[in-house]
């Protein structure tokens, strides 16, 4: 039994996906809210009516941010970035 090890069974994307699937397509656009100091990314789901940021996961790398758009459908290339 390792102690820092990782949970079995888990998939990388399977967290992402359950979120998403709380956040219906008509009513939320994904966007990618990042800092103007740190550089840090979080994707977001934004609700289109009132502009409320949702946050759904951190993203270290490119790999997470294929997980996220791959998840929602959408192309890395057309998610807006909020600062």
């Amino acid at each position: 039994m390792s102690l820092f090890g990782r949970k079995n069974g888990r998939k990388p994307g399977k967290e992402a996906q359950d979120v998403l699937a709380q956040f219906p397509p008509g009513r939320f656009e994904p966007v990618i809210r990042s800092s103007i100091c740190t550089g840090e990314q979080v994707a977001c789901m934004q609700e289109k009516s009132t502009g409320q940021l949702h946050e759904v996961m951190l993203i270290r790398n490119a790999a997470d941010l294929e997980v996220f758009c791959t998840a929602c459908g959408v192309d890395a290339g057309t998610v807006r970035k909020v600062y």
